[in-house]
């Protein structure tokens, strides 16, 4: 059946038909693939894009911008302070304003009823670059990925999230993997579990496709068999800074190691993350956490995040690819 995405926001993957998924993945390989080849054909001349960014980021921005670039197309960048959004004038006001002079609208912030409210109001497509309860664009890169990783279809592809189960990566993973008919695992204590109308959801999803999802509280076995580990940071941008102590002593037995990579009894595992990630005490924050709790990795250790099996940095490219995939798909 064709796919025709023209005008459609991107807010949440649970929008989406599993072969409207597939369409932007297809996409976004041939994009790439014409990037490389040096022939790529520019289907955005004279769109213009505004960037609001609530949360600062390095990849989000970057992907928008150079996908922009290489399809003729012009952004606005809009950082924490350079539009009135939410403070001195309403998230519909402001919808209204910009989708009068922009092409399309791409926030990225903290609630995720303030990107509905600019995809209601905006009248142009409206992209959600990440909010406190999704990220969609992360979530092609990170399939795409995959894809690239492992002769596998993504039907049969198995994979572990590790950590906070409830915070916008791993739901996001969730809605992705049971869309796609994904095996997906995610290691994480119970007291960080979804709560069970978002488990039901996904589980009704996974009826319909075939896929599963399942939420373990033993690391090892959530990781068993795994293609795929991948993991986010105990703490997300904007949450309390006092909370790290709890945090570390919650998910440190979710750590990925050398340990929990050999647990899965699968010697090409592939190590994941969203990034920034905190591997070693070679950031501010780093040194603080190496200072305050004596350790100078979290979520992953710098051995597995440097190694062979750590592809985090052609995830990291891939949300160029995918996130043109989207501009072209609702624009071009």
């Amino acid at each position: 059946m064709p796919v025709n995405l023209h005008g459609r926001n991107v807010i949440a993957l649970e929008d989406f038909a599993p072969s409207e998924l597939r369409f932007l993945l297809a996409l976004a390989k041939d994009l790439k693939a014409a990037k490389r080849g040096g022939f790529e054909r520019k289907q955005l001349t004279g769109k213009t894009i505004a960037l609001i960014f609530e949360k600062d980021s390095t990849r989000t921005r970057s992907g928008f911008e150079v996908a922009a670039y290489d399809q003729g197309a012009h952004v606005t960048y809009m950082g924490p302070s350079g539009s009135h959004i939410g403070q001195s004038e309403t998230v519909k006001d402001t919808a209204r304003v910009l989708g009068r002079m922009y092409d399309a609208i791409e926030f990225r912030g903290f609630a995720q009823a303030d990107v509905e409210v600019l995809a209601r109001h905006a009248g142009v497509p409206v992209y959600n670059g990440l909010t406190d309860e999704s990220h969609p664009t992360q979530i092609l890169a990170d399939f795409m990925t995959m894809r690239e990783f492992t002769h596998k279809h993504l039907s049969d592809i198995r994979f572990a999230f590790m950590g906070d189960g409830r915070n916008n990566m791993a739901r996001s993973l969730a809605v992705g993997a049971a869309k796609l008919g994904m095996k997906l695992r995610i290691g994480a204590p119970a007291a960080v579990h979804p709560e069970p109308k978002f488990i039901d959801t996904i589980a009704a999803i996974c009826g319909e496709t075939g896929a599963s999802v399942t939420f373990e509280t033993d690391a090892r076995a959530a990781v068993r068999h795994a293609d795929f580990i991948y993991t986010d940071v105990w703490l997300s941008m904007g949450e309390d800074s006092a909370r790290w102590g709890e945090r570390i002593e919650l998910l440190r037995p979710y750590q990925v190691n050398a340990a929990l990579m050999a647990a899965t009894g699968n010697p090409f595992t592939k190590f994941m993350h969203c990034l920034p990630s905190f591997h070693n005490a070679e950031t501010k924050i780093g040194r603080d956490i190496e200072k305050r709790f004596g350790i100078s990795a979290m979520e992953v250790t710098d051995e597995v995040f440097e190694s062979a099996s750590s592809i985090v940095f052609d995830q990291a490219e891939n949300r160029m690819h995918s996130i043109k995939a989207i501009l072209v798909a609702t624009l071009g």
